[in-house]
């Protein structure tokens, strides 16, 4: 998920960042996350979080934590599936916190339309809705889904509500299970 490459030079461990690679195609997303979207989000934003913890650029760890972000995000997404719905541990776990998934996504989308601006909802490996305010690299992540506005209005415009509601389709719940 999270890739960091050690190489050792004049006898100084460092360490850079390396972009994970889509599972699917760009525009497989379509129509819950364009191509163009894509493109921007992972192509320009999230690959220089990384190209800029590389060179050094900037606050490394406002690169690092946005680069580990994403590296949670995008692998977590599928092509979407108008009936997608938690299955297996990942069922059990939403049931077992909030008794239903219809319970669950309510829940989360409360404290998702909270955040202002810049930030991340996610539910944490002890059952609990979160946000990171920001970035920052929390290790509970279960489901992130990304609340700054770069990832949701050039799709969505204003909708904010509406591309939480449509990401359920394009979460891959294998991936979730994994986690568990």
């Amino acid at each position: 998920m999270y890739n960091f490459i050690k190489y050792v030079v004049e006898g100084k461990e460092i360490k850079t960042l390396e972009q994970v690679k889509l599972s699917y195609a760009r525009d497989a997303l379509e129509p819950v996350l364009s191509e163009d979207a894509i493109d921007y989000h992972y192509g320009k934003l999230y690959k220089t979080y990384v190209n800029r913890y590389n060179s050094g650029e900037g606050d490394m760890d406002f690169n690092e934590a946005g680069a580990y972000l994403h590296s949670v995000y995008f692998p977590q997404l599928q092509v979407p599936d108008e009936e997608n719905t938690p299955i297996g541990a990942s069922k059990e776990f939403i049931d077992r916190h909030f008794k239903s998934f219809d319970n669950f996504k309510e829940e989360f989308t409360k404290l998702f339309m909270s955040i202002q601006g810049s930030g991340w909802c996610y539910l944490s490996s002890n059952g609990d809705i979160k946000i990171i305010p920001n970035h920052s690299i929390k290790k509970d992540i279960i489901v992130l889904i990304d609340a700054w506005e770069h990832a949701w209005s050039l799709d969505y415009q204003a909708d904010k509500k509406g591309y939480l509601n449509n990401h359920w389709k394009i979460i891959n719940w294998n991936i979730i299970d994994a986690r568990l």
